[in-house]
């Protein structure tokens, strides 16, 4: 009985049939960067909000005034009379009724005791002028509740957690197309319910879910293309990560064109039921339906795959066997039993969690700098683009070890510089930065790579799921270091991406070269790596 690799390359390992299945699960990646990053765009500050005095609002209804009038009322004298109070996370301790004067609505305080007045923190009482271009106006998601927006983005790394184990699982038990087509169900119902949570609990539980799902497509996706190509999967990947980096730059321009945050969030998640159309498309994965033994149904659509490729399958295959067969219940003790896997796995593990975290930290960070987010977040888009194609050039030519470490220690270094750079000099710290980007890039997606070429067949599967799982922690970790870094010191958050980077940059040097090698099959091959 002919193998499943064999059938394969007569079918045709990269034909016609493989580069449409691909062309579509590729704009996956697209949609999930929408998710990956949005959080930038629905959370934008939104620009001039202030407390509100008790009764203000019945007042300035009865006095015919505008909302500048309000605030000119309301705030200017706060901010007269306590020069470091701006009136937006506390306001003067008094209630305004029937009885105040339109023209002076203060005077009864008398014209020099404003100052002495006592003030009161705000709760639920702000006013905004734009009151849902954003979630943190939707919600009041600002002075003492900010902290809610790092939740948010925190949660729904949390469902990528949850999606990686549970719709992994799924995926390996029930089959990939199904999961795949649940998840994008999924993903685009808890988007629209997201859309229009009546209240901050009810965003929050569908966020998580939305990550769920997320992530479920995305690891799907990922797993049928690269079991219907032949063994040289390396482009591949790498490709579908260039989509993800597509969708980040095309995410500004609709968040550009929409101008609340609804809006936004209905144009990520609506193009998820699209998907669903891949049911009449997009086979099962054969390889998985060898390994549930449904080896008939695994030959109806290579011969299918054969005939859309031009190719022609030998009638005498009627059975395949499937190589490499995965041992079904790995544990964590398997990865670490042994010297050289235990080094592998701790490593791995560290640089998983430093891409992610640091790589998240830059995107949201451009959210807080200023400048002009929508061009500043297209810009670092495009600027992962050479982060593929150098990929592509020096992965074959000099290795894995190597460009993983420099591009970890290239991207520490930028980190170090952009925060002692001068902000009077704004293109020489945005060039600086993206060179940053470029290199946590490079760093987050050879780590794919390297990965799989450094576990056995009989663990790579569940070494490269435990592995990343360390990619969502780092993702819930970095809004909370971000945001609440820099509300001490802007620039604080890059030094501690820098070390991270760097140190991540030098262990993984201690990694062995897997260029040229074949993939290891057992424990014992990973341990004669040098």
């Amino acid at each position: 009985m002919p193998s499943f690799d064999e059938v394969l390359k007569e079918a045709g390992e990269f034909g016609r049939f493989q580069k449409r299945v691909f062309f579509l699960l590729c704009q996956t990646g697209v949609t999930f960067s929408f998710l990956f990053a949005s959080v930038v765009f629905l959370g934008q500050a939104p620009g001039n909000y202030w407390c509100r005095i008790p009764g203000a609002a019945e007042l300035s209804e009865r006095c015919g005034w505008s909302l500048e009038e309000e605030r000119n009322f309301t705030v200017l004298p706060l901010h007269l009379g306590n020069g470091s109070s701006s009136g937006e996370c506390e306001r003067l301790d008094v209630a305004w009724d029937a009885s105040v004067s339109c023209a002076s609505p203060l005077a009864r305080y008398g014209n020099g005791s404003v100052g002495n007045l006592p003030l009161a923190p705000c709760h639920d009482n702000w006013v905004y002028k734009q009151p849902h271009s954003s979630i943190i106006s939707e919600y009041n998601l600002v002075c003492g509740n900010a902290w809610m927006l790092d939740l948010s983005q925190a949660i729904l790394n949390l469902g990528f957690l949850t999606g990686a184990f549970t719709l992994g699982y799924a995926a390996d038990r029930y089959g990939r197309i199904l999961i795949y087509l649940l998840s994008c169900l999924g993903v685009g119902i808890c988007g629209i319910i997201v859309a229009f949570a009546p209240n901050f609990t009810v965003f929050l539980i569908f966020r998580f879910l939305q990550g769920v799902f997320g992530k479920g497509t995305w690891m799907t996706c990922y797993v049928i293309v690269t079991e219907i190509v032949g063994s040289d999967q390396r482009i591949v990947g790498i490709v579908i990560q260039m989509f993800f980096t597509l969708g980040i730059m095309i995410l500004p321009g609709i968040a550009y064109l929409v101008p609340t945050w609804q809006g936004i969030q209905l144009a990520i998640s609506l193009p998820n039921f699209l998907f669903l159309l891949y049911y009449w498309v997009v086979p099962e994965s054969p390889r998985w339906l060898l390994t549930r033994k449904k080896g008939e149904k695994a030959l109806k659509i290579m011969h299918n795959i054969a005939k859309h490729n031009g190719k022609y399958l030998s009638p005498h295959y009627s059975e395949i066997t499937i190589s490499n067969e995965e041992v079904s219940n790995p544990s964590f003790l398997d990865l670490v039993r042994t010297p050289q896997m235990r080094r592998n796995t701790l490593i791995l593990m560290y640089a998983w969690f430093t891409s992610a975290l640091v790589y998240q930290g830059l995107v949201m960070r451009l959210g807080i700098v200023g400048g002009n987010l929508y061009l500043d977040f297209f810009i670092s888009g495009a600027v992962e683009l050479p982060a593929a194609l150098l990929i592509l050039v020096t992965i074959d030519r000099i290795g894995r070890r190597l460009p993983f470490g420099i591009s970890n220690i290239v991207a520490g270094i930028a980190c170090l510089i952009t925060a002692f750079l001068p902000e009077d000099i704004p293109w020489l710290k945005t060039t600086v930065a993206t060179l940053g980007r470029l290199g946590i890039t490079m760093a987050f997606e050879i780590v794919y790579l390297v990965n799989t070429e450094l576990y056995p067949t009989t663990l790579r599967n569940f070494g490269v799921s435990l592995c990343s799982s360390l990619c969502d922690l780092g993702g819930i970790i970095a809004p909370f270091l971000l945001f609440r870094l820099a509300d001490i010191w802007l620039e604080l958050p890059l030094i501690i991406f820098s070390i991270l980077a760097v140190v991540c940059g030098v262990l993984v040097l201690l990694l062995p070269e897997t260029k040229g090698i074949s993939l290891p099959e057992t424990v014992e091959d990973v341990e004669q790596l040098s």
